[in-house]
């Protein structure tokens, strides 16, 4: 079984084929999907999506990238839906700090992140990280409170030398399409030469699409085209990284 760490389903792009998009999943053996949330308003809509499947898995957050549109309230409201979802939630994410976006408001960003990471401690809970030329300020602030249950770096793509922090911390780093791409070198080396254990596969979708379907949106199904580009790079079978894979996203996050 292979698990997808971090998809968007309940995004617009898959209203109309969610069902389809599902069974295709579970046909290329994708049997778990984690579905981060990005704001507020689409929390409750979330939730019930994944409440009426076994495979479906929700996370609830405040996307950095979205910063404009939170308001203060909506960290209320957070605290709140993990309080009265503690057997479904299984992160508080999608959440981090970005730097790569136009007008960053990085002051806003911090006193976000660093809310949201103490909610993750008091419910006990892991986080699913989002961090784009952030890395060094992300750890600096992951060093401080040390989460007990630890996370997931989303759509990794910092140096070893980041990676090696991260774990050191709890956190596991997740991999995805841009693997796929043959200029990706610094990021192949990684998903060669880190432990397997320290890996989890994700898709990001409808984003992040692997590199044959760069024109399309990418879909949960695809995980298994990581898992065997992973396979590949450690010279591996693919079971072994299913099996790895999926037992590390399954005890982190209490699947």
């Amino acid at each position: 079984m292979l698990i997808d760490t971090h998809c968007h389903l309940n995004f617009p792009v898959f209203s109309e084929r969610r069902a389809e998009v599902i069974t295709e999943a579970a046909r290329q053996g994708v049997g778990k999907i984690v579905v981060p949330g990005v704001s507020a308003k689409g929390w409750a809509e979330l939730l019930k999506m994944t409440e009426s499947s076994d495979d479906l898995f929700p996370a609830l957050g405040l996307h950095p990238c979205f910063i404009s549109e939170h308001k203060d309230s909506d960290l209320r409201q957070l605290e709140e839906m993990l309080a009265g979802h503690r057997d479904s939630v299984v992160a508080v994410g999608e959440i981090g700090l970005d730097l790569f976006i136009s007008d960053p408001q990085f002051e806003q960003q911090l006193a976000l992140f660093e809310a949201q990471l103490a909610l993750a401690e008091r419910f006990e809970l892991p986080v699913l990280l989002h961090v784009r030329k952030a890395h060094d300020q992300v750890l600096a602030r992951l060093r401080r409170l040390k989460l007990q249950r630890g996370g997931i770096v989303h759509a990794f793509s910092g140096s070893r030398q980041q990676a090696e922090h991260y774990l050191k911390l709890g956190f596991k780093l997740g991999f995805g399409g841009a693997i796929s791409y043959s200029r990706a070198t610094k990021l192949r080396r990684l998903a060669a030469e880190l432990p397997l254990e320290a890996l989890v596969l994700e898709t990001d979708a409808p984003d992040m699409p692997l590199a044959d379907y760069r024109d399309r949106p990418n879909e949960p199904a695809r995980v298994r085209q990581v898992a065997e580009l992973i396979a590949s790079l450690r010279g591996i079978e693919l079971r072994q990284v299913a099996a790895v894979t999926s037992a590390t996203a399954s005890c982190l996050l209490g699947l």
